[in-house]
C-alpha cells in the first residue's frame, strides 16, 4: 500500500490565521483575489460564533517537486517575502481571508454588496441579540461603514453611532476585530462600566457573552487536510477540480502559469496579454475574422489556453522520445499531449515552440478557411484542430505545396467522416502527430486515422443537426466543390458567406415535408444545402417546382434566371434538377444520398460499400450520440 501524501489534522483558527499574519502561510500566486460580499461574510461569522463546521481546508507544504510562486493573503502585512512561506493554501481562501479581514487584521474591511458594488465595513457582534436564543445570529451581525455611524435613514440600526469605544460599550456592540483580544477589550469595558456605577448590571451580559460567543472563536479547531511537499502536480491539479468546488476551478493551464511565475515567467500575459501588448488569444481571435463577423464566431476563438499548451507538450514529449531512442533506452517515454505531460512541460520547452505551435494554429485557421469553414460555429471538431495545428507547424511551409496539402485535406476529412474526435482525443492527437506528418511527406505508412475512419451509407439519414461532425462536414464540402447560391450565381467565398448570410436551409421545405407527411430524412443532411438567407426567403414552405418558377421568373429585386442556368446550380449541390422540378421527394433523396456519397469517397479516398445495410441498432443512432462534444455554439447564434 501507497504512503499517505497528506495529513488530517484539526487547527485552530486563530493559530491558523496568525500563520497567515505572519507570511507562513500563503497563497499560490494562481488563486483568483478574495472576492466574497457581507452577506456571505456575516454567514461565516454566524457559524463560527455557534460552533457550526464550516468545512476543511487544504494545504501544500513548499519546497516540493510543485513549486509554485507565493503571495501573501489580501491584507497581509506589507514586506513578507515569498520565502517564508512553508505551505500554501490551496481551498479556504475566501473563508481564511474573511476571518482573517474581520477578525485579526484590524482595520476596515473592503467587500461588496451581493450586487457587486464595492464597500468598506467594519463587523460588530450585537451582544444582546447574539444571547437572544429567539434572535436569527446573522441579524446579531452589524456592518458599519468606516465611520461607524448609521445613517437615520437605515432599515436597522436607525441612527447608530460606535464612533467612539464608549459608545460601542454604551451600546453594548462588540467590534470584531477585538475577537482574540477579549482580555484588553473587556477590561476596558470593566473600567467604563465601573467608571458608571453599571458593572454589576452589565457583568451578567459580559459574562455570558464571552461564555457562548467568544470563547468558540477562541477554541474553533478547523479540519486541515495537508498534502505533502512530494505531492504531485497532477495530484494537485486533481485536487481542484474534484476538491474545490466551493472555489475556482483550476485547469492545468493555471497550474502551469503558477510554476512558470516561480521561475519569473508570466505565462497569462502570454495568452491573455497585459496592457498595450495584446496576447496570443487575442491573436487568434482576430485571425482571419472577416468584418461582419463576432469575435466569438472567428475560426480560432474557441482554441482554449489548454489546447495551445497541448500542442507544445507533442513537440515536447516527441523531443524527449526522440532522445531516448537515440540513446537505445529501453523505457521509451510516450509521446502524449495529456494532462500530466503538461504539467511537467518545463519553462525551457515552452519558450523554444511556442511561437512555432502559434504559427501552426495561424496556418490551421487558412487551412479550414480553403475548406470553407469560416466559423467556428460550423467546425467539425474543436478537437481536431489541436493536431492540425502541431502537423502545420511541425511541416511549416512544406503544407504549401500541393500534393502535401491534398494528402493533409485526405486525412482532415477522414477524421471528421471517421467521426474519430468525439472522445479519447489524446492518444489519437498523438498518434496523428507522430503519423501524419512523415506520411505527407512520403516517408511514412498511412496513418491510423485514415485506417480507422468508415462512413456507413445509410448515416446520412440520421444528420439531422449541428450536432455532429459529419453534418457540419458534408456543408463545407458542398461549398467547397463549387456549390452556387441559386439566386445570386454566387460561389461560397468568405465575402458571400457573411455578406448573405449564407447557412444551412432544407431543400424540400419543412412545411412541405409536414403537410406530406415524408419520412423522417426530410430533415436529415440529404435534405439541406447552403443556401444565402435571401434566397432561402424565396423558398418558403413551398413545392420545389414552385420556388423554382418564383427564381426562375425573377421577383423581390432579382432578375430573371434562365431555366439551364438555374439547373447548373442545383447541379453544383449535387441535386438532379428533373427530381426536384418535379416534386419526387423519395426518388431525389435516394439519388442525392448516392451522390453525397461520392462526395464524401471523393474527400476521404475511402470507398463506401453502398450495399452495406445499417444494422437495426445502426440505425437508431442519432446525432446526439455522436455529439462533438467540445464545440460550444456562440450563445448569440
Amino acid at each position: 500500500m501507497a504512503e499517505a501524501t497528506f495529513q488530517t489534522n484539526p487547527v485552530s483558527l486563530q493559530e491558523f490565521l496568525k500563520l497567515c499574519h505572519t507570511g507562513q502561510v500563503q497563497l499560490p500566486d494562481f488563486q483568483r483575489s478574495w472576492v466574497w460580499d457581507e452577506d456571505r461574510i456575516k454567514g461565516l461569522i454566524a457559524s463560527i460564533s455557534r460552533a457550526f463546521p464550516v468545512g476543511a481546508l487544504m494545504t501544500l507544504k513548499t519546497g516540493g517537486v510543485v513549486n509554485f510562486k507565493p503571495r501573501p493573503i489580501e491584507g497581509a502585512p506589507e514586506g513578507i517575502r515569498p520565502e517564508q512561506a512553508a505551505a500554501l493554501l490551496l481551498d479556504g481562501q475566501q473563508r481564511m481571508t474573511s476571518m482573517y479581514q474581520v477578525t485579526l487584521r484590524g482595520n476596515v474591511v473592503r467587500t461588496r454588496t451581493p450586487r457587486g458594488k464595492d464597500i468598506d465595513r467594519w463587523f460588530y457582534l450585537d451582544m444582546r441579540k447574539c444571547l437572544d436564543p429567539t434572535a436569527e445570529r446573522e441579524e446579531a451581525i452589524v456592518s458599519l461603514p468606516p465611520d461607524r455611524k448609521v445613517p437615520a435613514t437605515s432599515k436597522a440600526y436607525a441612527g447608530l453611532d460606535l464612533s467612539t469605544q464608549e459608545r460601542e460599550f454604551s451600546e453594548l456592540m462588540f467590534p470584531l476585530w477585538q475577537i482574540f483580544r477579549w482580555s484588553d477589550w473587556s477590561l476596558e469595558y470593566f473600567k467604563y462600566a465601573s467608571n458608571l456605577g453599571k458593572l454589576e448590571e452589565k457583568w451578567p451580559i459580559l459574562s455570558s457573552f464571552q461564555t457562548e460567543i467568544v470563547k468558540n472563536f477562541e477554541q474553533y479547531q478547523i479540519p486541515v487536510i495537508s498534502l505533502a511537499a512530494s505531492t504531485t502536480k497532477e495530484a494537485v491539479c486533481t485536487v481542484f477540480e474534484k476538491v474545490n468546488t466551493g472555489g475556482k476551478a483550476l485547469d492545468a493551464f493555471e497550474l502551469v502559469t503558477a510554476m512558470f511565475a516561480a521561475e519569473g515567467h508570466e505565462l497569462r500575459k502570454d495568452w491573455y496579454g497585459k496592457g498595450s501588448d495584446l496576447g496570443r488569444q487575442h491573436r487568434f481571435v482576430e485571425t482571419l475574422r472577416h468584418g461582419g463577423q463576432r469575435p466569438d464566431e472567428s475560426i480560432l476563438s474557441q482554441v482554449s489556453n489548454t489546447d495551445f499548451l497541448q500542442a507544445v507538450t507533442l513537440f515536447h514529449t516527441r523531443e524527449l522520445r526522440r532522445a531516448a531512442e537515440a540513446k537505445q533506452s529501453k523505457d521509451l517515454p510516450p509521446v502524449t499531449p495529456n494532462r500530466a505531460a503538461i504539467l511537467s512541460l518545463p519553462l525551457s520547452a515552452y519558450l523554444k515552440y511556442e511561437k512555432q505551435v502559434e504559427a501552426g494554429f495561424v496556418r490551421a485557421a487558412r487551412f479550414l478557411h480553403k475548406l470553407h469553414i469560416f466559423r467556428v460555429f460550423d467546425l467539425p471538431y474543436q478537437t481536431q484542430v489541436v493536431p492540425l495545428a502541431a502537423i502545420l507547424a511541425d511541416i511549416g511551409e512544406a503544407a504549401d505545396h500541393v500534393a502535401i496539402n491534398a494528402k493533409l485535406v485526405r486525412w482532415y476529412w477522414n477524421g471528421v467522416f471517421g467521426e474519430l474526435y468525439g472522445s479519447a482525443v489524446e492518444s489519437r492527437f498523438a498518434k496523428d502527430f507522430l503519423e501524419v506528418p512523415p506520411w505527407l511527406q512520403g516517408t511514412g505508412a498511412l496513418p491510423s486515422t485514415i485506417q480507422d475512419a468508415t462512413f456507413r451509407p445509410d448515416r446520412l439519414k440520421t444528420m439531422k443537426m449541428r450536432l455532429s461532425a459529419a453534418y457540419k462536414g458534408v456543408n463545407a464540402l458542398l461549398m467547397d466543390v463549387g456549390a452556387i447560391d441559386w439566386r445570386s450565381g454566387q460561389k461560397f467565398n468568405d465575402n458571400v458567406f457573411f455578406d448573405e448570410s449564407v447557412d444551412i436551409h432544407h431543400i424540400f421545405p419543412r412545411k412541405w415535408c409536414e403537410d406530406h407527411k415524408k419520412p423522417p430524412e426530410w430533415d436529415s443532411i440529404i435534405n439541406k444545402t447552403p443556401l444565402s438567407g435571401k434566397t432561402n426567403r424565396i423558398i418558403g414552405g413551398v413545392a420545389p417546382s414552385e420556388y423554382l418558377a418564383k427564381l426562375q421568373n425573377g421577383g423581390a429585386g432579382a432578375p430573371p434566371i434562365e431555366a439551364g442556368k438555374l439547373d447548373d446550380y442545383l447541379r453544383s449541390h449535387l441535386i438532379d434538377p428533373a427530381r426536384l422540378r418535379a416534386d419526387n421527394f423519395e426518388s431525389f433523396i435516394a439519388d442525392r444520398q448516392s451522390q453525397l456519397l461520392g462526395l464524401i469517397e471523393k474527400a476521404t479516398g475511402q470507398t463506401i460499400r453502398r450495399e452495406a445495410e445499417a444494422s437495426a441498432a445502426a440505425e437508431a443512432e442519432t446525432d446526439a450520440e455522436t455529439l462533438e462534444s467540445e464545440l460550444t455554439m456562440p450563445a448569440a447564434q
